[in-house]
């Protein structure tokens, strides 16, 4: 049975790896961590070692003598599933484990995840040891939960072992039935690809010019996908079955090829995220870049997070500077950067906070990714501040369920978001215009959701927002499209992007007028439509004497009865032509803007629709603060979080009870450098 909510309060842990030290460090490591205020402890996602040392033999002295030095200290535990980093016994016996590269050369040993999802022998070493584990540590006392597996399609993506080139032709078979449909969808009759029998194909291939069939792409990346959803419910209908059912289930990423939806659907009770946002300071990034909001950046990557769980958990959360002994090297959070990154994900709705990691490594090839603690494990500032985040938790830990309120969402989908990848034209509006409105979101203080168009999406789920964003839906489907007008119909406010519409389910390019679906909602015909080339630039959209920025690709419109326009292009070949149209639709309206989002171009439209600055009854606070608000109940929290290195100054403009200082606070108020505030609003009704 699955649970609508794991974590009751706020909680705080810490990732921690008893067998990189010796035992005699367990007592005073734990009962510090006990007085820092940490309450969970995540463990052994890499010590299959530990477990089965030789196949088939299985030993848990080592993990029962750390679960009872644990539970003496009043601490419990997040078991980890070891299957990231299979045994160099399994690697060694059994080959056809290990995930191969796009030429067919394997991964060798003496790195992580460098198994396949798919290889029927690692499926079965998979469910062996999760059944042993889950056998003896199911009904433990100090394990409040599980987590499977470690970042699932981190570092590697993509799959081209044998064994996955098997469960492709699986995969395709049950999706097309015969071949004949499969070369339909795939377009075969190109560069004559057509295929005979089955086993001509495989997963892609290393080509001349590197080039792909796209179609074959796009279900190539919803198999994999596939492949890690269906590998992670191996693992969670193992646990669901040995397990108490007051230990939860979870699984920590997020990463490219995998519906995050789906997984945490089908096999977990929470999602948790990692989160690093010190990687925005990396040696080989441009920090000082005008327009990059630098860690403040990992809020986008929250609210992606929030998207699949609202109520989500943070499994690693920055505490020391990060980095391999072969990259990511970055300088330490300064002082106040560590609470400022902890609050920036309570503040997007996490209720559990789980640092990485306890001591910093002396061996491996994480010896330069410090912890809370470095090598010596004397106490230092970062234990210090981790002292002072729990102080911080008393005074709101409460807040845990408590919903983000976003004011508008920008819609998004597994299909479109992977055929992006497929296609170089896509990814440049596409990159453009997700920067565009997530920058405007937060330097107009107008916060925002992402929300996933599934093929069960409810038209109530659109119905929560006043205005909706779908940048460039190029593939767009009937049941989506009679969504999306049933939601303006209704009286929503919808908007989109260039590249609208222009494609089918398999990637294919449609011989309707463009936008394709979207042309009756929007009333708008694509006439002509070209990228931005560096000669043109600047192209505006000019809107009521305004200009909006037309970057990267246009979409020369033309209307169709009953629309407006509203915008004209101001130069190129297409000067004078329309380039922004509206559409009024039963209650509601739709818009076309023919080209990508830049920041100032999505913030004129916040603006015009009249939600920018959401907080404005309450406080005026500079665009280097993040705002955001969190509600449960009548009780709601709102959120000022300074990423700037100097103190900034925020106006309140009626009294309101600042939690962290337990003060009353009015008209001026100063946030300090990488500080955080925490007003509580008067409770309005349920």
């Amino acid at each position: 049975m699955k649970k609508d909510r794991v974590f009751e309060k706020l909680t705080m842990g810490v990732c921690y790896y008893p067998e990189h030290w010796d035992e005699s460090l367990w007592d005073s490591d734990l009962r510090r961590m006990k007085e820092a205020g940490i309450e969970l402890v995540r463990v052994a996602e890499f010590a299959w070692n530990k477990f089965e040392p030789e196949e088939g033999v299985f030993t848990f002295d080592f993990f029962d003598r750390f679960l009872e030095t644990v539970e003496r200290h009043g601490l419990r535990v997040i078991l980890g599933t070891p299957t990231a980093t299979p045994p160099a016994w399994a690697s060694h016996n059994y080959p056809e484990i290990l995930n191969a590269d796009i030429r067919g050369i394997p991964y060798r040993h003496g790195a992580r995840r460098h198994y396949n999802y798919n290889s029927p022998k690692y499926r079965a070493l998979t469910q062996e040891i999760v059944t042993q584990l889950a056998r003896h540590y199911g009904r433990h006392p100090a394990v409040a939960g599980w987590q499977i597996d470690n970042e699932l399609n981190c570092e590697l993506n993509e799959f081209y072992s044998e064994s996955d080139t098997a469960a492709f032709r699986v995969f395709l078979r049950k999706k097309y039935g015969s071949l004949d449909e499969l070369n339909r969808a795939w377009g075969t009759v190109f560069w004559n690809q057509t295929y005979t029998s089955w086993e001509q194909v495989f997963v892609p291939r290393y080509t001349a010019n590197n080039s792909t069939n796209p179609h074959e792409v796009l279900d190539y990346y919803r198999f994999i996908s596939e492949s890690a959803c269906s590998y992670a419910k191996l693992q969670s209908d193992i646990l669901r079955a040995e397990i108490s059912p007051d230990q939860f289930i979870t699984t920590n990423g997020m990463f490219r090829n995998l519906d995050n939806h789906r997984l945490t659907r089908e096999s977990l009770d929470i999602y948790t995220y990692d989160s690093y946002p010190d990687f925005a300071f990396q040696l080989t990034e441009d920090p000082l870049h005008s327009d990059s909001l630098n860690d403040r950046k990992w809020s986008r990557n929250l609210t992606e997070t929030r998207s699949v769980c609202p109520h989500f958990g943070i499994m690693e959360q920055q505490s020391g500077s990060p980095g391999w002994n072969t990259r990511m090297e970055a300088p330490a959070p300064k002082p106040g950067q560590m609470t400022l990154w902890t609050m920036q994900s309570v503040a997007h709705g996490a209720d559990y906070i789980s640092y990485f990691r306890w001591r910093t490594s002396t061996i491996g090839t994480e010896i330069y990714w410090h912890g809370i603690l470095d090598y010596c494990g004397k106490n230092n500032r970062r234990l210090a501040e981790v002292r002072q985040v729990t102080q911080k938790f008393d005074a709101i830990r409460d807040i845990a369920g408590a919903e983000y309120q976003a004011s508008f969402a920008v819609l998004k989908d597994y299909d479109n978001q992977w055929d992006t990848q497929t296609d170089k034209w896509l990814t440049r509006v596409d990159k453009a215009s997700e920067k565009g409105w997530f920058n405007a979101s937060q330097l107009t203080h107008t916060p925002m959701d992402y929300l996933y168009l599934r093929d069960d999406t409810a038209l109530e789920e659109l119905l929560r927002y006043p205005l909706l964003v779908y940048p460039h839906a190029a593939i767009l489907t009937e049941s989506r499209a009679a969504l999306l007008r049933s939601y303006v119909e209704a009286g929503g406010r919808l908007v989109f992007g260039c590249r609208t519409g222009y494609k089918a389910v398999t990637g294919q390019c449609v011989m309707d007028p463009m936008p394709g679906l979207a042309r009756e909602i929007c009333g708008a015909e694509v006439e002509d439509f070209t990228f931005v080339g560096p000669a043109d630039d600047p192209v505006h959209i000019v809107w009521d004497g305004t200009p909006l920025d037309a970057a990267v690709f246009n979409d020369v419109l033309e209307p169709l009865d009953g629309a407006e326009v509203l915008g004209t292009f101001d130069s190129n070949y297409y000067a004078g032509k329309p380039g922004l149209i509206r559409k009024k639709l039963g209650k509601g309206e739709a818009y076309y803007f023919g080209a990508a989002f830049t920041q100032q171009a999505a913030a004129e439209f916040l603006r015009r629709f009249g939600l920018a600055e959401a907080f404005s009854d309450w406080l005026d606070a500079p665009s280097g603060c993040e705002l955001a608000l969190r509600k449960k109940g009548g009780k709601r929290w709102l959120f000022v979080l300074n990423y700037g290195s100097q103190a900034t100054e925020i106006t309140v403009k009626h009294p309101l009870r600042e939690l962290f200082s337990g003060e009353t606070q009015t008209g001026a108020v100063t946030v300090a450098k990488y500080g955080v505030s925490v007003f509580l609003l008067p409770e309005v009704e349920k």
